[in-house]
């Protein structure tokens, strides 16, 4: 247990074995903030070796500006245990995390502090998501309803809007000029509505999702993106991902005006990262069957965050951020999603949202 050094001397081999074997991350943390020793589920939270850790400062470890270095010092002066739920703990090797976070004083006499970390966990998370297909779900029978008894009539009113546009005077034509635009305004959005209702099942295939992520900032940066600074982070040994090429492509086209929707006028970033998390495994209908996703592709923007109050319903129907949206945009990607058999998550901060998508690969894609 070589990279138990420091705890062995401070609390003895019994508390030494139990320190290594904990399953969730801790840390020994000094006065001075400088990490005094760490077990191994520590090394595979923040994917650094216990020698690397224990050279750094907690300081140092975590995001700037953390409060983990706030609750390390409340425990200091309380001397009693002190927590946080939710802490961002980005890492850039381990990417992004949040967990529970508890500190509590060690009990000896050079105020050493016991950092515990408690990830949330992906089933945690994927309530959020199973809530969200359930809102996507509710408008299946609605859009088919909206299509039947509205669609016909506003084109009758397009119509008639038409033929009295050729009877008023040139003043007032562009009343019904007013009149066809918000028929056709409302038309597309039930349009949008109907493909929520689509219940045909797609053929799936092996897709190169780094093509999808090519061929969406192609097409933002021709278009409503020109002026972003797109970075790309890819996993180039990624599988095949099981799906349907131009659904996913609407999948990350949305993500991606989104994102650059909430970006700044000047410095605007937009990150797209592709990994491989083996073990990530979400339930499969009724069955009880669980399905293996284990490609994510995340797509990050300095922007200015999702409000923390619409976050959790971020993929609702006509819950939206922006002034003149529809709202249906990220219930899309949800429904799209979870077509799929995948997942998709936000995580938002002023200045730093994710949007991060699990997929399942495609057979014999490695």
């Amino acid at each position: 247990m070589g990279n138990m050094s420091a705890a062995d001397e401070l609390e003895g081999p019994p508390i030494g074995q139990i320190f290594a074997v904990l399953p969730m991350p801790v840390l020994l943390v000094g006065q001075d903030l400088r990490v005094l020793a760490v077990n191994p589920a520590a090394e595979q939270f923040f994917a650094v070796s216990a020698g690397v850790i224990t050279r750094q400062r907690l300081d140092e470890l975590v995001p700037f500006g953390s409060p983990i270095l706030q609750l390390v010092a409340q425990a200091q002066d309380r001397n009693a245990s002190i927590g946080e739920r939710d802490v961002d703990l980005a890492t850039p090797k381990g990417g992004e995390r949040t967990a529970d976070v508890v500190a509590t004083p060690a009990g000896d006499a050079d105020g050493n502090v016991v950092l515990t970390l408690h990830e949330r966990s992906l089933a945690q998370r994927l309530d959020r998501q199973l809530l969200h297909r359930g809102a996507v779900r509710s408008l299946h029978g609605m859009a088919a309803v909206l299509a039947h008894e509205i669609k016909n009539p506003l084109a009758g009113i397009r119509g008639a809007a038409q033929l009295l546009e050729e009877a008023v005077q040139p003043a007032d034509r562009n009343l019904t000029r007013l009149i066809c635009d918000e028929t056709d305004r409302i038309r597309d959005l039930i349009d949008r509505m109907e493909s929520f209702g689509d219940r045909r099942a797609f053929t799936r295939a092996p897709v190169n999702i780094h093509e999808v992520l090519g061929r969406v900032r192609q097409i933002a940066e021709t278009s409503f993106a020109r002026h972003v600074n797109f970075v790309e982070v890819f996993d180039p040994s990624l599988p095949l991902v099981s799906g349907d090429k131009d659904q996913l492509i609407q999948v990350f086209l949305n993500l991606v005006r989104n994102a650059s929707d909430a970006l700044p006028e000047i410095g605007g970033e937009i990150m797209l990262t592709t990994g491989y998390r083996p073990g990530m495994r979400v339930g499969a209908g009724t069955s009880g069957a669980r399905l293996s996703v284990p490609l994510e592709v995340t797509v990050r923007d300095n922007g200015f965050g999702v409000p923390p109050d619409l976050l959790p319903y971020i993929f609702d129907p006509f819950v939206t951020t922006k002034p003149n949206g529809s709202g249906l945009g990220l219930a899309l990607v949800a429904k799209i999603v979870g077509d799929h058999g995948g997942v998709v998550e936000c995580d938002s901060a002023a200045g730093r949202t994710v949007f991060r998508v699990l997929l399942p690969k495609a057979d014999g894609g490695g």
